[in-house]
């Protein structure tokens, strides 16, 4: 199979072209979306990938549910067209598509087509995925609605060949149902029509009782182990995966982990059995955003050239967070969900980390317990810990500028955004060696890595992190050399464009 790098662009002058020559417009499915609801990074990146897919020239669309919390962000939607009707198994729903007047009255000027699916008993919800009792019973219904309803306004938003990227099991349904149904008179345009599927958190699958199949207007003989079945349960990500013509994770490290028992969640077997149509192409972030030169949030401004402004910054933050502006102690900042994932049971476990010669900062929301307990080690000890729980971006611009380090001790983590946001600010990570995070971080030059998920191993690796420190002349070295690292988004761009590529030149993939 040819790399990505390898790969000739397709003739006819447009960024993205099928085998005629012909513009392809790609379509995100995606349940999250950043600014309008999100609970993760997932909405985060759908946006910043079509964004930059726009910019390079190239027709975005994307489609998500309007969900109640969309409505508190777009307050001037506006329907496109009439409601229609679609069939899930034995029930016909009504859906009706939305957009932004404001974003509709912008001749889209490099930027993606937002739009939004409504129906009401499904979306207008409190939370997105469930309540304080859990997930909804009903989300299998939910997001196959979303999926049919997509594929049912495809024709009206997007002219043929398109290339449909869904995201995670939400979206997964959208290969199967464009493989397995005949669509009707508009056959051709969906036949025309490739997939990619994007596996951004494997932990998370859709799992569903096998009685779930004709719920999904989905015939039982999709139900066997090489598509929906999975141990006597559906498996919506893994029938998304068989029908999809391409898979993708948001790390090549995260990739070969995928496909091992210990890091597949179960379905390492069908990530090996995709073979080359399973690939790795790392996240990237906004360097715009986040640029230490000219971000207007932080207290001062600097350089990897003159970082005499991060020492404001630090000051500044430890005024913020009530600590002691003692300027040669070192700050372990963390800005994360505070769950088991990313590392809490190391950090609380080991009385000998919060025992350094050093402060520490947490900011982020997540499990009660877990606040808690941070929350009461900040009250003991009022000079060297500091926590808030009100996450806001403000906050994380000024963290990654004030903090020395950043720490990610995370049990899995996919890719991961911040220890990319960290180093370009001159705070380097002590993380974990998995997923994104080996692929972004080189240990010794732009941060410190650790491999086994111990107390010990993370311990060891904020040591050597602290005698590092203590030597000026080489600590700043290491800042120069991750502020210039490149992980912006038109890199992870190119490469997704490179797989749509090998997708629309390669009919084979397609089941």
């Amino acid at each position: 199979m040819p790399t990505p790098s390898s790969i000739p662009a397709i003739e006819g002058g447009h960024p993205l072209a099928g085998p005629n020559g012909d513009p392809v417009t790609v379509v995100h499915l995606a349940a999250e979306l950043a600014p309008f609801a999100r609970t993760g990074g997932l909405g985060e990146a759908v946006s910043s990938l079509a964004h930059y897919q726009a910019k390079s020239g190239i027709t975005a669309v994307i489609i998500m549910p309007l969900y109640r919390q969309v409505t508190e962000v777009a307050t001037d939607l506006e329907p496109v067209g009439e409601p229609f009707e679609v069939q899930v198994g034995p029930r016909r729903e009504t859906g009706r598509l939305y957009e932004s007047a404001a974003l509709k009255d912008n001749p889209r000027q490099q930027k993606p087509r937002i739009l939004f699916i409504h129906n009401a008993e499904y979306f207008g919800r409190d939370q997105i995925y469930g309540d304080s009792r859990g997930d909804y019973r009903d989300n299998h219904r939910r997001f196959a609605f979303f999926c049919l309803a997509a594929l049912n306004v495809l024709p009206r938003v997007a002219k043929a060949p398109v290339l449909l990227h869904a995201h995670d099991w939400h979206a997964a349904l959208a290969p199967v149902y464009l493989r397995a149904y005949d669509t009707g008179p508009d056959r051709e345009f969906y036949r025309r029509a490739s997939s990619v599927l994007t596996v951004h958190n494997a932990g998370f699958q859709g799992h569903f009782p096998p009685d779930a199949m004709p719920e999904l207007g989905l015939p039982w003989e999709l139900y066997h182990f090489a598509q929906l079945e999975w141990y006597g349960r559906v498996n919506l990500l893994k029938g998304g995966m068989a029908f999809a013509d391409a898979v993708t994770t948001v790390s090549p490290s995260h990739a070969h982990e995928l496909r091992t028992p210990a890091g597949g969640f179960g379905l390492h077997d069908a990530f090996i059995g995709l073979r080359e149509r399973f690939v790795g192409i790392v996240n990237g972030i906004d360097q715009h955003e986040w640029n230490p030169e000219t971000d207007p949030i932080i207290t001062a401004r600097y350089s990897r050239d003159d970082l005499s402004g991060k020492k404001r910054c630090k000051a500044a933050l430890q005024r913020v967070f009530g600590l002691p502006q003692r300027a040669r102690v070192p700050i372990f900042g963390m800005s994360a969900r505070m769950v088991y994932q990313k590392g809490l049971d190391l950090i609380l476990g080991s009385p000998r980390f919060l025992s350094l010669d050093a402060q520490f900062l947490f900011l982020g929301q997540g499990e009660k317990r877990y606040v808690e307990i941070l929350t009461e080690l900040a009250l003991r000890a009022p000079g060297r810990i500091g926590v808030q729980t009100n996450f806001t971006g403000t906050q994380e611009h000024r963290l990654m500028a004030g903090a020395d380090m950043i720490i990610m001790p995370s049990q899995y983590e996919p890719c991961g955004l911040t220890q990319m946001r960290a180093q370009r600010y001159g705070s380097l990570p002590v993380a974990r060696k998995v997923g994104g995070l080996a692929d972004t971080i080189e240990d010794g030059i732009t941060g410190f890595l650790f491999d086994g998920f111990t107390t010990n191993e993370f311990l060891h690796a904020c040591i050597r992190a602290i005698d590092h420190y203590q030597h000026p002349e080489t600590w700043q070295e290491m800042q120069r050399e991750a502020m210039s690292r490149d992980f912006g988004w038109e890199r992870s761009e190119l490469r997704y464009r490179d797989l749509y590529r090998r997708v629309l030149a390669a009919p084979r993939f397609r089941r």
